[in-house]
């Protein structure tokens, strides 16, 4: 049956730019198998444009901040129409990264420790003060992080006190709150989850290789420097393990159609969890396509997500 769907991409955030790429992958990938499609920005635009085209099924592909926050989805929900992906509330608490670590690290599933800081308390008591306290807290090195977004934005790892002054300046400029982590070492791992009429499944995990160990913005999308792996380099027990894990982790942030949960596997074999990814990026070099066309077809995938999603 061929459906009329709406496909959000761009907005106004650190991410546009992938977020059109993805876009503009999923509309070609639907318009190959029969679909009518078209490719809306979230504009002053964006709902003279939805009640013209009146699409059966919306797919959000804006990355970051309001399109990943519950935002969007709040909109979608308040339009009454089917749409892919996670609900407002879900996407709220998988977006924020302190929120969803709390949720399952309570249901058994290991993560890194953590600690999260807004902005406005280095503001108020002074940014050295708090650096100074910080430093003689934690445990080097770690991973300074925003508690929001994607595309591994603001990301840094910081092996001493200057490198952690330097790491906040970054990750602020990306939102009010930052996480610090404690950095694990291992292989980084990407499970997709596909969620539609037989229940989630793991799509084959994407192993991550970069040369200095650093899968950040440029390695995603602008360089050549990382290597992916599909299936990942891992034993049987493995495989099933972290698949397993990506599985638990969608299931108890309630999260719905499709996922990537993110997780690190030391060299003992346990599985960190990372992060959860409720709009993954569709982009040539983004992880989803990859293991979506190891597993099958990815145009495929996006046909029977849209289908799913329209009978809801």
């Amino acid at each position: 049956m061929a459906l009329k769907v709406l496909i959000i991409a761009g907005g106004l955030t650190h991410e546009r730019e992938v977020s059109v790429r993805s876009g503009r992958r999923v509309a070609n990938a639907l318009t190959q198998c029969g679909h009518t499609v078209r490719v809306t920005d979230l504009d002053r635009d964006f709902l003279a444009t939805f009640r013209d085209f009146a699409p059966d099924v919306v797919w959000p592909l804006v990355h970051g901040s309001v399109g990943e926050d519950g935002s969007l989805q709040t909109l979608l929900e308040a339009l009454n129409v089917p749409f892919v992906g996670s609900s407002s509330i879900q996407a709220q608490l998988a977006s924020n990264k302190p929120a969803s670590k709390t949720l399952l690290g309570a249901a058994g599933v290991d993560t890194p420790g953590w600690m999260a800081l807004p902005q406005v308390l280095f503001q108020q008591l002074g940014a050295k003060n708090v650096l100074d306290s910080l430093n003689e807290a934690i445990s080097y090195p770690v991973v300074i992080k925003p508690t929001d977004g994607g595309s591994a934005l603001g990301i840094s790892r910081a092996d001493d006190a200057q490198a952690l002054r330097s790491a906040m300046v970054d990750a602020f400029a990306y939102g009010e709150h930052v996480m610090v982590e404690s950095f694990i070492s291992g292989r980084d791992i990407a499970v997709s989850v596909l969620d539609l009429d037989d229940g989630p499944r793991a799509l084959p995990p994407v192993e991550i290789a970069t040369d200095d160990g650093a899968y950040n913005y440029d390695a995603r999308y602008t360089t050549d420097t990382a290597q992916y792996f599909v299936p990942a380099r891992l034993d049987e027990e493995q495989l099933k393990d972290v698949c397993d894990a990506a599985i638990h982790a969608h299931t108890v942030l309630g999260l719905r159609d499709l996922s990537r949960i993110d997780f690190v596997i030391d060299h003992a074999g346990t599985c960190w969890f990372i992060d959860a990814n409720v709009i993954p990026g569709m982009t040539d070099t983004s992880l989803f396509p990859q293991t979506a066309e190891a597993a099958g077809s990815f145009i495929q995938t996006c046909a029977d997500i849209v289908e799913f999603v329209s009978r809801r």
